[in-house]
């Protein structure tokens, strides 16, 4: 019972953190119309490591990290910080937040076949179909503005690299919180992976940071609740759900991220929602929930809980 609470609770946070993660896509579409792309997301990840950190600090969490530990944090760091929110960020200023919001529904189902042949997850036919229904979704919104790939939106193969790059990520932050404080990891990848792209930005984009700073007003409170809300908490809850109920459970949750992406980018950047985007976001939902073996499990339980009622009656 106290484990069931605990996960109810869990599930709650994950809730709030996939609410917060529909805006920021929205929040980082603003931020890169204003800032230069890779000097402002290297800057907004590298506040939410040290806010992090500092927390890490306080609650006396930080210990001498092992060359194992540091091992998944290295790779974790360079797919799901430095990789993942680079292309993010390039992908963002030639493509619509909606756009980005629905390709990074992915997320789950990539996550859960990379954890069929790295964690030795088993696929089921069910899975198959949720992968292949899934694949057709994503299309349908990437090819949605030509009829071939040679019109396809560079922005939005950007946001679907994101996307893979990111599940990479969340196998080896698995494979890392087996014996390092979530919470320790997250603010360790943050530090690291924005150090990384500061310094790619230097030779990128190398005025970016004056050019930053020569701007003034509201925009700075978009970055500050995008860099310590959305990232720092954000990551912080994630990666802890991460640790106690699985990678691919966890990402389940992520199919909430685009549902208010699409919302949220109505409602601030006046986006209209295509009825193209609607049925790939189904399609993708669909095959989300099946991909992940979510009905696998659902339809498992159901069998188990007859067959215990029938045990009971005989």
């Amino acid at each position: 019972m106290k484990h069931e609470k605990s996960n109810i609770l869990t599930y709650i946070l994950l809730m709030m953190v996939m609410v917060t993660w529909g805006m920021n896509v929205v929040f980082i579409k603003m931020l890169v119309e204003v800032f230069p792309p890779i000097t402002m997301t290297s800057l907004r990840v590298l506040l939410a490591g040290v806010v992090a950190l500092s927390v890490c600090i306080l609650i006396k969490r930080l210990r001498k990290i092992s060359k194992q530990e540091w091992k998944y944090i290295l790779i974790a760091t360079i797919f799901g910080v430095s990789s993942h929110h680079i292309l993010l960020a390039w992908g963002l200023t030639t493509t619509t937040a909606s756009n980005g919001a629905l390709i990074l529904a992915l997320l789950p189902l990539t996550t859960s076949i990379l954890a069929s042949f790295m964690l030795k997850d088993s696929l089921t036919r069910l899975r198959v179909v949720g992968i292949v229904l899934a694949f057709f979704g994503v299309c349908s919104i990437i090819l949605q503005s030509g009829e071939s790939f040679t019109a396809v939106n560079s922005g939005d193969v950007a946001i679907f690299m994101a996307m893979f790059v990111q599940a990479v990520s969340f196998i080896y932050i698995k494979k890392g919180t087996n014996t390092l404080d979530s919470r320790v990891m997250t603010a360790v990848m943050l530090v690291v992976g924005s150090s990384f792209m500061f310094i790619i930005s230097l030779f990128i984009e190398p005025t970016g940071t004056k050019e930053m700073f020569e701007l003034t007003g509201w925009i700075w409170g978009i970055f500050l609740v995008s860099s310590i809300v959305a990232t720092a908490l954000g990551h912080f809850l994630f990666n802890a759900a991460i640790h106690q109920l699985g990678a691919g459970q966890t990402a389940v949750f992520n199919n909430f991220v685009p549902f208010f992406g699409l919302v949220f980018s109505a409602l601030w950047l006046g986006e209209k929602i295509t009825l193209l985007q609607l049925t790939g976001f189904i399609f993708i939902v669909l095959g989300v929930l099946l991909g992940t073996g979510f009905i696998d499990e659902y339809i498992r339980k159901k069998i188990n809980n007859k067959k215990q009622a029938v045990q009971k009656a005989g």
